[in-house]
Formats: C-alpha cells, sequence, structure tokens
C-alpha cells in the first residue's frame, strides 16, 4: 500500500511571527512540521505497516528548498518526499498551493490513499484537502478521526458535533484527518541518521507543467492591503455583592441580549 501524506513546513510558533512588506507571514530561515500533519504521518505509517508493505511519500510546497520539517517526518518513517519550492509560489492562495500540491501528488506512482491536516496552525482555511480532491477529481473524506483499509476501500469515523459519522470511499481517495487520530511517535536517533539519506524531489513550478504566472501573488486573486494591531483588553467592571449583585449580573447580561 503507497500513502501520500501532504505535510506543510512552518515557522516555529513559539517564536514571535514576523510579516513580509506584502503582509505575509514571513518564511524565511528554519521551518519545522506543522504538529497537525505529524498526526497524518503517522496514521499513514501505521496503514502500511498492517497492509505488509508498502511506501509513505511526503508532498510537501516550502520557499528557499527548506527541508527541516520534512526530515523530521522522514525521521518518522516516511520512505521519500516530493518538495515544491519555487519562489513564484510566494503569497499562493489556498486553491493555488492545492493545484501544485495536486500536481507533485502526480509524480508518486500508484499512490492508493492521500492524507492532510484538517487544517494548517499557519492558515486555518480548512479547504486545501478538498481543492485537491476535487483537482484530482477523487473522493474525499473529511475530519477522519479513525481510518481503516481494506480490499481497495477507506472506512473512516467521521467526527461530529453529535459523535461520528461512519463513511466509505473506493481508493485512491484523499482524507483529511484530525488531530489525536493517533499519537504520533517520536523520532529515534536511528531514524533521524537514516532521514539525512532518504530522498527529497525537489521541483519548481515549470517541473510541475504549471504555469508560473497563474501561481503565488498574481493568481491568488486577493491582497492583504492593511494588518492593525489587536485591541488591548479592556478591564472588566467588578461587582461587589451588597446583597444584590445578581440583579447587576442580571442587567448586564440583558444589555447583551443574551436573555
Amino acid at each position: 500500500m503507497n500513502v501520500v501524506v501532504c505535510v506543510k513546513q512552518i515557522p516555529d510558533p513559539a517564536d514571535p511571527g514576523a510579516l513580509e512588506e506584502d503582509h505575509t507571514l514571513k518564511r524565511t530561515g528554519k521551518l519545522i512540521l506543522d504538529e497537525s500533519d505529524s498526526f497524518g504521518v503517522e496514521m499513514a505509517l501505521q496503514l502500511v505497516d498492517k497492509a505488509g508493505g508498502g511506501d509513505v511519500t511526503l508532498v510537501s510546497m516550502a520557499p528557499n528548498d527548506e527541508t527541516s520539517g520534512l526530515r523530521t517526518a522522514l525521521a518518522m518513517g516516511a520512505a521519500k518526499a516530493v518538495l515544491v519550492s519555487d519562489p513564484a509560489l510566494a503569497g499562493a492562495g489556498a486553491l493555488d498551493t492545492a493545484k501544485v500540491l495536486a500536481a507533485a501528488i502526480g509524480r508518486v506512482e500508484g499512490a492508493d490513499l492521500i492524507l492532510a491536516a484538517t487544517e494548517s496552525s499557519d492558515g486555518y482555511t480548512g479547504t486545501v484537502p478538498e481543492q485537491i480532491a476535487g483537482v484530482l477529481d477523487l473522493p474525499s473524506i473529511t475530519f477522519a478521526k479513525h481510518v481503516e483499509v481494506a480490499d481497495g476501500t477507506v472506512s473512516v469515523q467521521r467526527q461530529t458535533e453529535l459523535g461520528y459519522d461512519q463513511c466509505e470511499s473506493p481508493l485512491p481517495a484523499v482524507v483529511s484527518v484530525t488531530a489525536g487520530v493517533v499519537e504520533p511517535r517520536y523520532p529515534s536517533f536511528k531514524g533521524i541518521m537514516a532521514a539525512k539519506s532518504k530522498p527529497v524531489d525537489q521541483v519548481t513550478v515549470a517541473d510541475l507543467g504549471i504555469d508560473a504566472s497563474a501561481v503565488g501573488a498574481a493568481g491568488a486573486g486577493q491582497q492583504i492591503v492593511e494588518v492593525t494591531p489587536a485591541p488591548e483588553r479592556q478591564a472588566g467592571e467588578i461587582i461587589e455583592d451588597d446583597g444584590e449583585a445578581h440583579l447587576k449580573i442580571i442587567d448586564f447580561l440583558d444589555g447583551l441580549k443574551v436573555l
């Protein structure tokens, strides 16, 4: 069984975020594996192990040929990766990202299943997995909290507000997994050393047959014109209980139209 996992390399959330002159997130320097993607990597590794053979291939899009986050996922046990890195992709929107990742997935032979996180930690659009499925014309299931594969079918417990729905789809398919679907393993020292020699196929948009003028900021169809700091939180009103504090609370809630 061959599983492709879409992973994102992001600036370290522990560091204060910085913006470029065009108000997009600054992505220079070392990038790390998005924690939300570690669940998809672990899920893929477990599915391949259960199937008794196959490979896990990573697909990612990042600037400056950055591979630090990919090496973390490779150290977990993934076999290889495809990295799309091209200055033309600066400022790319969600749909452009999906088109590029879909084209990169096309370089992986015999992909039975494509996994992705529900959303990235630095973008939160939550649309890319569905867009990838649309571009590839594949069935998709979202918000998976449990995934099983057997007899050419993927069976998923899809998380809902009231529990979960049981969903099935023929393979190949795209499945987005929620945080907590599995417990990601920590890369071992042996895995870290092995990851250094695992192949990373680095390509540009031209290699994927994509017109560079149609992606990135030029093709995003949107522009961030201004970023302003959030207003500081104001001090709340202190109510001292003089025996009628409950009436003041009722008046306050009534003023908010919640009563």
